[in-house]
């Protein structure tokens, strides 16, 4: 959450709009060589602020939020829309992952919200594929929030039963803790990040419904154990699902495509009803 990764107040812009990203400014504090930053209730602490006052702070900033978040997956449940809230470390492929994902979808409806502190280098690669996608540069925040991802969802005018892609910041501390409004959070992890990766960010895999463990074509080049990966996360979110992809060989695309497909058609409003 933002009281401890230190992100501070900034402007998110959507489509060139400017929008005052309104989180408390704080800072880290640490007195030992090894750096323990989560001292007391809150899990930091500010100079000149006590324990109580930033778990106050980071209430109101997570109950607004969450105003947001609800009045975002209303909308997307009155549309028949399953949203995926994809999450990952920068570099785990999920871009790519995303891109050959929606050339795999063919014919289904969807939609990207794409999510960088800069550029719009990201959702100009979607938008190649023919898909229609809006970009949020969050500034110095290092997530997306229900506001953004509510404004966004206005500009992209999402077709009725369609899928969206929420692609979020590349952070695995803060994005575990915003509701966006979407049906699940898609947790992705490469498989050159190390076995330990869950263990050390438990929360986010915690609150993800699927992992996919991406790149498994350099598993071999890595050393790595990918049933260690698998304990590891089961072990923080024993009931998480687990898929092994490869963006560049489609191992798992076709397992991928049809959990989309299955969890989109539970969402989808049936048409005597629209």
């Amino acid at each position: 959450m933002c009281t401890v990764c230190g992100c501070s107040e900034g402007e998110t812009k959507v489509h060139g709009h400017d929008h005052s990203h309104g989180h408390a400014d704080h800072h880290h504090h640490h007195t030992h060589d090894h750096h323990h930053y989560g001292h007391g209730p809150a899990g930091v602490e500010v100079p000149g602020m006590s324990q109580e006052r930033l778990i106050e702070i980071e209430t109101d900033i997570l109950s607004k939020n969450d105003l947001y978040a609800r009045a975002n997956r209303k909308r997307l449940a009155e549309n028949g829309a399953f949203a995926v809230n994809l999450v990952s470390s920068p570099g785990s492929g999920k871009t790519t992952l995303l891109c050959k994902t929606i050339e795999a979808l063919d014919s289904v409806s969807l939609g990207v919200i794409e999510g960088d502190q800069q550029t719009e280098n990201d959702a100009d690669r979607i938008r190649a594929t023919g898909a229609p996608a809006v970009q949020v540069n969050t500034g110095k925040g290092c997530h997306l929030d229900g506001h953004m991802v509510g404004h966004a969802m206005e500009h992209l005018n999402l077709p009725e039963n369609a899928l969206l892609f929420i692609e979020n910041v590349g952070n695995l501390v803060c994005p575990a803790a915003f509701d966006l409004g979407e049906d699940c959070k898609v947790a992705i992890l490469s498989v050159t990040e190390g076995e330990d990766k869950p263990l050390k960010y438990p929360d986010m895999f915690t609150a993800a419904r699927l992992a996919i463990l991406n790149k498994t074509d350099l598993a071999p080049h890595c050393d790595v154990d990918l049933s260690l990966y698998e304990a590891n996360l089961r072990r923080v979110n024993p009931g998480i699902e687990i898929l092994h992809m490869s963006a560049r060989t489609g191992e798992g695309m076709a397992a991928w495509v049809t959990w989309l497909r299955n969890n989109l058609a539970d969402k989808a409003v049936p048409k005597a009803a629209q």
